[in-house]
């Protein structure tokens, strides 16, 4: 098993060696195995994984009994979300079974997050394609935010499928691939992500395993990124180098 479902909590930052790291915590698990798909049966290996929890009043009979199995002790309660997850062969789980953070993951490993974007609603070229507008000077009082020019003239006297234009923004679904496990809670079911992960507190998300790493490499990524903004910012090559040697010491 390489994937676990959870729920993204809040951000804050934690130190990795002397490098400070951004991360995002998440309640991972325990998920619990609620269906396992075979190939002779529908033509692939999978589990569907069942995480979180809500009353079994507000469930339809259906579902109620496609969960039947996976609900032992929780006679009150069912799996809120239900997702499914790929194997090549049999994956030797049966439902009913628990799926825990450490049955997965650890700290170290490379991970790819997936979840659904923050809806933002009607939103405009400048904000959703990050267009730069028109001229702030001359009298352009209506055009700040505008478009511009959207066709190419008598031909093809249409405009383009796929033109970037303003309309609906977010609630998409997105990955976030080689994010890093900084600390794991095993007793709490916590995971601390390295970076943002998508979606708004409180959504789903479905965290997969990519491989195992090092700590130090998150830090030397991060060492990384501020020393190419210091050059950005002028400090010189130079400096930046003397740092970097400093550091390998």
């Amino acid at each position: 098993m390489d994937t676990i479902l959870g729920t993204k909590i809040r951000m804050g930052q934690t130190f990795v060696q002397d490098t400070r790291v951004p991360y995002t915590l998440v309640k991972a698990g325990p998920c619990v195995v609620t269906q396992v798909k075979s190939e002779k049966k529908d033509g692939y290996w999978a589990v569907q994984l069942g995480f979180g929890e809500r009353k079994i009043k507000n469930i339809s009979k259906p579902v109620l009994g496609h969960l039947k199995g996976a609900m032992k002790d929780k006679k009150k309660l069912a799996p809120r979300f239900l997702r499914e997850v790929r194997f090549e062969k049999d994956p030797d789980l049966k439902v009913g079974d628990e799926v825990a953070i450490k049955d997965v993951l650890k700290k170290g490993d490379v991970v790819a997050v997936s979840g659904v974007s923050k809806g933002k609603g009607f939103a405009g070229v400048v904000k959703r394609w990050k267009f730069a507008g028109g001229p702030r000077t001359h009298g352009q009082s209506d055009r700040l935010r505008a478009p511009g020019s959207i066709g190419q003239g008598t031909t093809p006297g249409r405009v383009r499928k796929g033109k970037k234009m303003g309309g609906r923004m977010g609630g998409e679904s997105k990955t976030l691939k080689n994010l890093m496990i900084v600390d794991v809670d095993e007793e709490n079911s916590f995971l601390k992500v390295s970076g943002s992960v998508p979606g708004p507190f409180g959504s789903l998300v479905t965290i997969r395993k990519i491989s195992s790493g090092s700590l130090s490499d998150l830090v030397e990524e991060a060492q990384e990124v501020v020393m190419q903004k210091e050059v950005e910012e002028g400090e010189g090559e130079e400096k930046v180098t003397e740092k970097k040697e400093e550091v390998s010491q």
